[in-house]
């Protein structure tokens, strides 16, 4: 087991984190208080679309905290220990050191992206809703407060929903995490690793290929087949969310079509500095995953509906693969005959 400091890891990402939106006493309490009520909102409005509603009452009485960048980036230390640490190579404490600060500024740059993350791998299930990263986009696209934080709140939701729905789903997931961390720390073939790891972050800098690219180039054939799997998995997750989030509809969420027009807008309009952070961080993979998850969503609902989809939740067998993501028919036909 790695002497990783992970303490470390968290108060350089804390330190390093830009800070956000300000405010006073006042209007800070009342964005925190309105952050938790549109949290306790979605479950309902998520079992009311999904049908899931046994699953939506599990997810409402999971617990919410609102948290400022520093602490997102402190429980997501918690997150990564839980999931990597047995898998991560022994290494001298200077190593460590050096892993633990290359940590914390990695979660540095995210903290400040992240709007909100369900987190199922925490002893309690927990949703972070990052308040001053919902502020700052509120602010920047001139969206209506109480709308933007119910529907960041239903997608979150969504995913507490989806883990109350498919109790082994966690447990799936982290086993295949942990088994991907442990063939990377393998260290026969680490310097080759390396080697390819470096080529591709040239690559990504320069703008030929994408961040996910970069974390294929660590792997084999057969561990890229392992990933793509995850991948269809997280795809499923993401666009289930955003297909959720919209379906609530005008009558529930007055200025959705705005909303998501906006925020669309901003996920493709990046400067160049931001783009290339953006592919060394593989966030390009993870709006990939929103869009090519929701065209799957889509299309399996088409086919069969919300009652057909829920078969996902039913077992592992059920999880779509990569080509299934990619054409819908396939699982409907896989799953329903």
């Amino acid at each position: 087991m790695t002497d990783l400091d992970w303490v470390v890891a968290a108060r350089r990402a804390g330190q390093l984190a830009p800070a956000g939106p300000s405010g006073t006493r006042v209007q800070l309490r009342g964005v925190v208080e309105s952050l938790r009520r549109s949290a306790q909102r979605a479950p309902a409005l998520v079992g009311e679309i999904t049908g899931l509603e046994a699953a939506a009452r599990a997810a409402g009485e999971m617990p919410v905290y609102v948290v400022d960048r520093p602490r997102w980036s402190e429980a997501n230390t918690q997150i990564f220990r839980a999931l990597l640490e047995d898998s991560l190579p022994e290494g001298s404490r200077s190593s460590a050191r050096v892993a633990a600060e290359e940590m914390g500024l990695l979660l540095a740059l995210l903290s400040s992206r992240v709007l909100g993350q369900f987190d199922p791998f925490s002893t309690e299930q927990r949703l972070l809703l990052v308040a001053p990263n919902i502020v700052s986009i509120e602010r920047e696209l001139d969206l209506d407060v109480m709308d933007f934080r119910l529907w960041v709140s239903l997608h979150e939701q969504t995913h507490a929903v989806q883990f109350a729905a498919a109790p082994w789903l966690a447990g799936h997931l982290a086993e295949h995490i942990a088994a991907m961390g442990a063939r990377l720390a393998e260290p026969e073939d680490g310097s080759e690793r390396l080697r390819a790891a470096l080529d591709a972050l040239i690559d990504v800098i320069r703008q030929r290929t994408a961040g996910a690219d970069l974390l294929h180039s660590l792997l084999s054939e057969d561990e890229q087949r392992e990933l793509d799997r995850v991948i269809a998995v997280m795809s499923l997750l993401e666009g289930h969310a955003d297909v959720v989030m919209d379906e609530v509809g005008p009558a529930r969420l007055p200025s959705v079509r705005r909303i998501r027009a906006s925020f669309e807008k901003r996920r493709d309009g990046a400067g160049p500095f931001d783009l290339v952070v953006r592919r060394i961080l593989g966030m390009d993979a993870k709006i990939a995953q929103y869009r090519n998850g929701a065209a799957f969503v889509r299309g399996v609902l088409e086919a069969v509906g919300h009652p057909g989809l829920n078969a996902v939740w039913a077992e592992p067998a059920n999880l779509p693969t990569q080509e299934e993501i990619a054409r819908p028919e396939l699982w409907v036909s896989r799953v329903h005959g």
